[in-house]
């Protein structure tokens, strides 16, 4: 069931005095209690030392940025920043991490998406993070209020928020403090809630003990032996061969190869050979995390609830109509993350998708749209349907 408090109750900040231990223990519990209760309603949360990364991460960190990022320039712009916390807050001690769950372990089975195909329209699926409204003010709005309150009772100290708004390696802060653990397919996996976690914190320059391990357990790796977010990317974006020249044993991550990287992040003429492998994806990708046996059902345990928040809006979009996307049509998904694409990236992915429903229906519709593309005032989304029309044969 969805959780949200139409009038959740005022939080109360902490009690004069508290500190340390105690301190931290209040922070979690604001943060995973209901909104009804006073709290913030996360998922899950925990307390962490602001330490830099070791030595190992950054260098892996080093050569990815060389070799994977594709043209995510900024990530090599903030490099700095993102290997050491005190560029983003000054005398910064510790971080507070929470995880809100946007979408219930339902083993790969996309019922909502499906739900979308009984109108008949040809459609491209959306990642389910961006369905809802856009987590980036969902979580930060409730992180603020954490922020404040701290800030009230500490008034010489300082605090950050962030929400993929601050270079901080926000997976590598939540591992370490009892989140999850970091998988094969690079995101985080809590033991009980699985992979569908959307992340925020705060740094601040309070000292905040980590609770010990009976409260805040350090969760090991439980992927094992499992491969199989490995073996079903769609692109080989996750490879079983660590980075070369990097050190440790972990997969390779490589991300211009992702689709959500493809479909979000790149703006440019997709590669052929990936262009083919996107199917119907046209903003993001779950597939790594739909082959994941953590988010598959569990019987007789209870799913724990996802905010009204993101209840999804839009789990497909009709590709026939995103062909002739404008900038105007695109602002119909400003209270989503789908923002973040430009109404010719949305034009580029529609003609992606319209290919790859060719290839399974053979709907003329779908070639004779594809067609109609070929002289689009955008020259990507023009060269990417000319590619897509020389696909079909």
């Amino acid at each position: 069931m969805p959780q949200r408090a139409s009038n959740p109750t005022a939080m109360h900040g902490p009690r004069a005095g508290l500190d340390g231990a105690a301190l931290s223990r209040w922070i979690i519990d604001t943060c995973t209690r209901s909104d009804a209760d006073g709290g913030l309603g996360f998922t899950a949360a925990g307390v962490c030392a602001a330490d830099a990364p070791p030595a190992e991460d950054v260098a892996v960190l080093d050569k990815w940025l060389k070799t994977d990022r594709g043209t995510m320039d900024y990530m090599s712009a903030q490099a700095a920043e993102r290997i050491d916390p005190t560029q983003v807050l000054s005398n910064v001690q510790s971080v507070v991490m929470v995880a809100d769950r946007y979408a219930s372990r339902d083993g790969g089975i996309d019922a909502t998406a499906e739900a979308d195909r009984a109108d008949g329209l040809l459609r491209g699926r959306v990642a389910r993070y961006a369905r809802g409204r856009d987590y980036h003010a969902t979580i930060k709005r409730r992180v603020h209020r954490l922020a404040d309150s701290l800030r009230a009772a500490f008034p010489t100290e300082a605090f950050r928020t962030f929400v993929d708004t601050a270079p901080v390696l926000e997976r590598r802060f939540a591992q370490r403090a009892g989140i999850g653990w970091l998988a094969k397919n690079a995101m985080l996996i809590h033991p009980v809630h699985g992979s569908y976690l959307l992340l925020g914190g705060l740094f601040t320059t309070l000292r905040l003990p980590e609770p010990p391990q009976s409260e805040q357990p350090t969760h090991t790796d439980h992927c094992g032996t499992c491969t199989r977010c490995i073996d079903a990317c769609p692109t080989s974006a996750i490879a079983a061969q660590p980075l070369a020249g990097a050190p440790g044993s972990r997969p390779r991550i490589d991300g211009s190869r992702c689709i959500s990287y493809l479909t979000i992040e790149h703006e440019g003429v997709i590669d052929p050979a990936l262009a083919e492998r996107t199917g119907d994806w046209v903003f993001g990708c779950d597939v790594c995390q739909e082959v994941c046996p953590h988010n598959s059902p569990r019987p007789g345990q209870p799913d724990a609830s996802v905010r009204d928040e993101y209840t999804p809006q839009r789990a497909t979009l009709p590709i026939l109509q995103m062909a002739d996307w404008k900038s105007a049509d695109r602002s119909l998904l400003t209270v989503s993350s789908m923002k973040r694409a430009t109404a010719e990236m949305f034009r580029r992915n529609a003609a992606l998708a319209l290919a790859s429903s060719y290839r399974q229906t053979r709907d003329p519709a779908a070639l004779q749209r594809l067609r109609g593309m070929l002289n689009d005032e955008c020259a990507v989304v023009a060269q990417t349907a000319a590619m897509a029309v020389a696909s079909l044969g």
